[in-house]
């Protein structure tokens, strides 16, 4: 049996500052518990909001539940098409394999050569140390866990783009307006990504507003426009499972389902560069229709 009891939002607030700032939820529980809160009503507001963070929900309004049943993310088939072998526009590109969780598929020959050379010509005079949004205040930064450079590209900027972003969207099945700008990294040695989710976590007004505009993010392709010769490896740390980037290979993956949780099984990483190079481009896909923010 549970109860629904009075929720401030002070107090969720003031859990989910400590929460984005490292601390153990249980030192959060034991603290509310020293200032007079009951045990379960403690482990309740802090699992509440952990809660949202893990499964990128919006944060709870002003009431919590106590001895409600857990909150857990179903599963979904991807949005792609069955099969070994996937007609896109001109070319035909095969799956390597398959994954459930996060559902997610590796494939080969999704780019040319020539495609991810010319991608890497045109960024690489616009590189610019790679920055992060905040979790507390919502601003960009240069972050420490992300030792890239990178640079975007705005929708349909040149010919190659818009070409892509519609063999994009033909794989996922979800318009090109859905997806932001292709985002392109390079790695030097020593370089890497460390353990993140690509989902936005709505613990600050800049994430909130950007869910407002545009929905939340749902799927991620990864294209890797280079061999890479050491290290670099795509990593999915609770599965165990790691993708040696290869020139023209693509791996998507979807996190987000009909109810609107986000799979934290998606957290991955890129392993530290050890020699040669590496080049990536991104593609975040939302709910609906992207506004960057400087056109909202």
């Amino acid at each position: 049996m549970s109860i629904t009891v009075s929720f401030h939002v002070e107090v969720r607030d003031w859990i989910a500052h400590n929460l984005t700032r490292g601390v153990a939820p249980q030192a959060i529980v034991r603290e509310l518990i020293d200032r007079n809160n009951a045990a379960e009503l403690a482990s309740a507001m802090v699992d509440a909001v952990s809660s949202a963070f893990l499964y990128g929900t919006p944060l709870p309004g002003e009431t919590v539940e106590i001895g409600g049943a857990p909150v857990t993310y179903e599963v979904e088939p991807l949005r792609v098409p069955d099969g070994a072998t996937i007609r896109l526009g001109e070319r035909k590109v095969r799956v390597m394999s398959r994954m459930h969780r996060p559902s997610s598929l590796l494939l080969a020959d999704f780019l040319t050569a020539n495609e991810c050379e010319q991608l890497i010509s045109l960024a690489r005079p616009r590189l610019d140390r790679s920055t992060v949004v905040d979790p507390v205040t919502g601003r960009h930064v240069v972050a420490g866990h992300r030792s890239s450079h990178g640079m975007f590209f705005r929708l349909g900027e040149t010919p190659l783009i818009a070409r892509l972003e519609a063999r994009i969207a033909e794989l996922t099945g979800l318009p090109v307006e859905n997806g932001e700008g292709l985002q392109l990294l390079h790695y030097e040695a020593g370089a890497e990504s460390t353990p993140h989710v690509d989902y936005l976590i709505a613990g600050n007004p800049a994430n909130q507003e950007s869910i407002a505009r545009s929905g939340q993010r749902v799927g991620t392709l990864l294209m890797y426009l280079n061999d890479v010769e050491g290290g670099g490896e795509t990593v999915f740390p609770q599965l165990g499972w790691s993708i040696v980037p290869q020139r023209g290979h693509a791996l998507y993956f979807e996190y987000g389902n009909r109810f609107g949780l986000s799979d934290p099984s998606s957290l991955h990483a890129s392993t530290p560069l050890r020699t040669g190079e590496k080049w990536v481009a991104t593609k975040w896909i939302r709910t609906r229709r992207f506004v960057p923010r400087d056109q909202a």
